[in-house]
């Protein structure tokens, strides 16, 4: 049996199909990732924060209507980034894309947003930022993208450092590609407090986020409790995530992977999924490869999809760079 391995570009575009662009405004310290393809994707969603902010994700349902979608849509500015939705469907109508309806084409641009309104930006702006963050980064979408303070992890910051934009991908044995790509802007913390080691370092493939290996002793409940909850961060927070699979699933197995992805936040992020995180992750299915054959290759890809997205969140955190006034340092100065 072949084993798993990272895709070529260790990135969600390993994923057949798939683009990805990144736009920032480095002066306001945000961000916007917009995915997509060359033809409508099946997509998903699973929300397990407290504090979601979303645009479009109750027709990824797997009873409602329409069968797929054109873009999904990433971005900082709490509920202003969701405007960077109407920018990617701007650019998307100008393609020629869009579900018909009413003998015109409604592009389809499901968006989530994590808020990086405190993190020392130029937030005075006179016009919302975002649509042309959005029309920027679909413009910009292809298969090589940057990680780090990039796209919708420009701004992110976690529980004293810097947060990010990351990546991460697996070929399964059955040959189908699974990737992650995740926006790092979570109220935990990517490193065992005290020290630079990750949390999902067990899951760490070819030293992708420093090759450290697990710390030598994790804390106890007590000190990730305190180190966490006392950061000024209640409200300001959220990771946001695509995992993403060239096997051919419908509305229901992408909304199936997106849940079991979750898994991959649970295991890079202490604490993840807490009343004041948003937490979302999206699942897209470009359909290009074979179904899968049964119950275990189902199973398997639920569980490279959380493979992938811990990895992702530590690369997110580890290739961040600083800007100037940032509020936390970045891992690299630890």
């Amino acid at each position: 049996m072949t084993a798993f391995r990272p895709g070529p570009r260790n990135l969600l575009t390993d994923v057949p199909g798939l683009l990805v662009g990144n736009a920032e405004d480095l002066a306001v310290k945000t961000g916007v990732t917009v995915v997509t393809a060359a033809q409508p994707f099946v997509a998903g969603v699973a929300v397990m924060g407290g504090a979601p902010g979303t645009r479009e994700t109750d027709l990824l349902a797997p009873d409602k209507l329409v069968p797929a979608v054109d873009a999904l849509v990433l971005a900082g500015g709490s509920a202003f980034g969701l405007a960077a939705a109407d920018g990617t469907m701007e650019a998307l109508r100008a393609a020629g894309r869009g579900h018909p309806a009413g003998g015109t084409l409604v592009p389809i641009a499901p968006a989530a947003i994590l808020f990086d309104l405190a993190n020392g930006g130029a937030k005075d702006w006179a016009a919302n930022p975002y649509p042309a963050l959005g029309r920027r980064a679909f413009a910009a979408a292809s298969e090589a993208f940057a990680l780090g303070t990039a796209g919708a992890g420009a701004g992110a910051t976690t529980a004293g450092l810097r947060g990010g934009l990351g990546s991460a991908s697996l070929v399964l044995p059955s040959g189908a590609t699974v990737g992650a790509l995740v926006a790092v802007n979570a109220l935990g913390s990517a490193v065992v407090p005290g020290t630079r080691h990750f949390w999902a370092a067990p899951w760490e493939m070819d030293a992708e986020f420093g090759g450290l290996g697990p710390a030598p002793a994790a804390p106890g409940p007590a000190e990730t409790f305190r180190v966490k909850f006392e950061m000024p961060r209640a409200g300001e927070a959220t990771t946001i995530a695509v995992v993403a699979t060239d096997a051919a699933l419908d509305k229901a197995g992408a909304t199936r992977m997106a849940w079991a992805a979750h898994d991959g936040l649970a295991r890079a992020l202490s604490p993840a999924h807490t009343p004041f995180d948003g937490d979302l992750v999206f699942a897209a299915s470009t359909g290009l490869g074979a179904a899968p054959a049964g119950p275990a290759e189902t199973l398997a890809l639920g569980h490279a999809a959380a493979f992938c997205l811990a990895r992702a969140a530590a690369r997110a955190v580890y290739e961040a760079t600083p800007l100037p006034g940032d509020p936390f340092p970045c891992w690299a100065s630890l």
